[in-house]
């Protein structure tokens, strides 16, 4: 016959309440230590994980799921996974999620709103703890699923322009507001027809044009033809191909603004190709500050946007929600700096 703690329910699988029983201790503490809860004691961890092998346990996250009607996941939904930005927004929020026991669901959209519907259809499947989505732009399909869900749900790197009392939760910066940031650093430099060279043109993008053409209308100087947009996805050839084509503009322009790194970085490379000064004939700048940006010849002036801070701080406050901890700030700007380098 069995040992009492070698016994096994009769699906053959041994339960966490016989891991609790070897170890000495309750089955929440059992949870919450195989979940890496920082709050359970380290000696308490090391008999619950002995136990645990000794036994050949392993948790069942659809019994978890139905017995508590949330699982131990939470769901991210990101445009890409092949830009640093949403990278390291990512590697951040899953260090945070994973510190507190929670695992991760990553669905990309890729700027998709048809697309992130039907993902986050399939990851409500599962149960989620909760919700972290990236921007505030969602077809009406998703906004009635995430509101009939009722999962706690915080969305990542765009805030409300006008907050009122149905804002969601939010943790970002303005990205209309960081766009007529650089746009009034470059007028500052005494550039008069600043071009804005945008890509992919997914919401972000927008708000950026949007906040330059603002700045250039504060001083008089906005044109149309001065915008230089293309739905294709942002790379350094797309960049440089940009560049060449906005120089031979008439009249010609003293600068541009990049919407994202990897185009300007494509750019800076195209001049020096050709044997254009830069920034003494024509200013150069970007956003996002991305890897090797300050590597550039001449280093590229950028925007730099908090994308880790974002990700840790929003898991960190969906963590409280999830937990049923009041938010006392619904939405958090975490801003934004302008990096001057010698491209402008």
């Amino acid at each position: 016959m069995q040992p009492p703690h070698q016994r096994k329910r009769s699906t053959g699988r041994v339960t966490l309440s016989d891991v609790a029983r070897v170890a000495g201790v309750s089955p929440i503490t059992v949870s919450r230590a195989l979940r890496g809860e920082r709050s359970v004691d380290p000696a308490l961890v090391k008999r619950v994980t002995l136990a645990s092998a000794e036994l050949g346990y392993v948790p069942d996250p659809a019994a978890r799921a139905l017995a508590s009607h949330r699982s131990n996941h939470v769901a991210i939904l990101i445009p890409l996974l092949s830009n640093a930005l949403f990278v390291d927004l990512l590697d951040a929020a899953q260090r945070t999620l994973k510190a507190s026991g929670f695992q991760t669901l990553i669905g990309v959209t890729h700027y998709d709103q048809a697309q992130e519907e039907q993902l986050l259809r399939e990851q409500l499947l599962h149960r989620p703890a909760g919700l972290l989505i990236t921007g505030l732009e969602h077809n009406a399909a998703t906004r009635d699923l995430m509101a009939q869900s009722q999962v706690p749900c915080v969305h990542l790197m765009d805030l409300p322009q006008r907050p009122d009392t149905d804002t969601p939760y939010c943790v970002g910066f303005r990205q209309t507001d960081a766009g007529a940031a650089m746009t009034r650093r470059l007028l500052a430099r005494g550039r008069r027809r600043i071009a804005f060279a945008g890509a992919q043109l997914d919401p972000r993008v927008m708000q950026r044009l949007y906040g330059w053409r603002l700045a250039l209308q504060e001083e008089g100087l906005y044109d149309l033809n001065l915008e230089w947009l293309n739905p294709a996805a942002s790379s350094l050839a797309l960049g440089a191909s940009m560049f060449e084509q906005i120089l031979g503009q008439s009249p010609p322009v003293d600068a541009i603004f990049f919407c994202n790194d990897d185009l300007a970085q494509g750019a800076l490379l195209a001049a020096l190709r050709l044997g254009i000064p830069v920034p003494e004939r024509i200013a150069i700048s970007g956003f996002n500050d991305l890897t090797g940006s300050d590597q550039m010849f001449p280093a590229l002036t950028t925007v730099r946007t908090p994308r880790a801070k974002i990700g840790e701080a929003a898991a960190t406050m969906l963590v409280g929600l999830i937990r049923g901890e009041a938010q006392p700030q619904p939405l958090i700007d975490l801003g934004f700096e302008i990096v001057e380098r010698e491209s402008t």
